[in-house]
């Protein structure tokens, strides 16, 4: 193993151990109350595309069609606050990207089951054309390129995208700049980077500033799994009819939205653009204007996606197994381990 992947490795084991860095981008906080039940349910929503089954739920009002009623959610604005929430035992369901769940199981013991998928890819590369014409030219070393952290989907995403396309490692993971999904679109905005990696809305949104999208994940990693619902176990043993309607609530969703693709978006474009308002971005742009998520963006977006939730095992399996060979986690596991797929097959 070379000193790179030691030294990454434990440092990913660490910060996910310590709430530090487990995910790099917003989430959004729901509380759900069973009918029978005196404390909510708490369950974190994803701030970006990933989302849109979520907030068609929220809109169309599935949740309380199945009996279960929210009253307000919150923002998550980074992923420290997500990972010291799950961490701390403060979530009990998420819908939440597969690789920094699988994270969050090895390095945290972090007791959670996969119960559903809901989407597949939604991440990319997105370029300003001015400067890129080949993914090769990510090499150049006057070409100032931005990632989320190490060990995220995005991350894993642009390892991807090296081997897809053999770029040299060594030559681009050290001039990559870290930050998150809100503060990427700012360097973008201010023309401080060439070339960004980011998770779906936000790479779709890099098009206001003339940047262009070049890859998607759909072209360098095939059925790469993007987001999955995750349900802790005290959830499962304790209210196993609770974590059945939130499945079933999922797949009502994804099917309405598959089949209204544009009444979709344009739900999607009001809940990101109302957050976009509370999210660090707010305090850097100049017009209200800038934090507005259009429509027509958030349906190109969606385009990025592919929106379902069967869950195959083999995929989840073939990502714990490329996560521990980039040395986010300190061993592989039996996908089983993190899998309850019984809510899934009774619908």
């Amino acid at each position: 193993m070379n000193q790179f992947l030691l030294s990454r490795r434990d440092f990913l084991i660490k910060a996910t151990a310590g709430a530090a860095t487990l995910i790099a981008a917003p989430y959004l906080n729901l509380d759900v109350w069973a009918a029978d039940q005196a404390a909510p349910i708490k369950i974190a929503v994803e701030f970006n595309a990933h989302a849109v089954p979520a907030y068609v739920a929220i809109e169309k009002k599935l949740f309380a069609a199945e009996g279960l009623n929210f009253t307000a959610y919150a923002s998550y604005v980074t992923g420290a606050s997500l990972a010291a929430a799950l961490t701390k035992g403060d979530i009990d369901a998420a819908y939440i990207c597969l690789i920094p769940a699988i994270n969050a199981y090895a390095n945290a013991a972090v007791p959670i089951k996969v119960v559903c998928g809901t989407h597949l890819y939604g991440y990319g590369l997105a370029v300003n054309p001015e400067k890129i014409h080949s993914v090769k030219d990510l090499e150049k070393t006057d070409i100032q390129v931005g990632c989320l952290g190490a060990g995220t989907a995005v991350d894993t995403v642009m390892h991807k995208t090296m081997e897809r396309f053999g770029l040299d490692k060594q030559q681009l993971l050290p001039k990559a700049r870290r930050m998150n999904p809100a503060k990427a679109i700012f360097a973008v905005r201010a023309k401080q980077l060439d070339a960004v990696f980011l998770p779906e809305h936000w790479l779709t949104m890099t098009e206001r500033y003339g940047f262009s999208v070049m890859y998607t994940a759909r072209d360098v990693w095939a059925d790469m799994i993007g987001s999955v619902l995750i349900a802790k176990n005290s959830l499962i043993q304790n209210y196993p009819a609770v974590v059945d309607k939130i499945v079933k609530v999922t797949q009502k969703a994804t099917t309405w939205m598959n089949q209204h693709g544009d009444e979709s978006a344009e739900i999607a474009a009001r809940y990101l653009s109302f957050e976009s308002q509370r999210a660090p971005l707010a305090e850097v742009l100049e017009s209200e204007n800038e934090l507005r998520v259009s429509q027509a963006s958030i349906a190109r977006s969606m385009k990025n996606l592919d929106y379902l939730n069967a869950v195959d095992k083999d995929m989840i399996q073939e990502t714990i197994d490329n996560a521990f060979r980039l040395g986010n986690i300190r061993q592989s596991f039996s996908a089983d381990a993190m899998l309850d797929l019984q809510f899934l097959q009774r619908t």
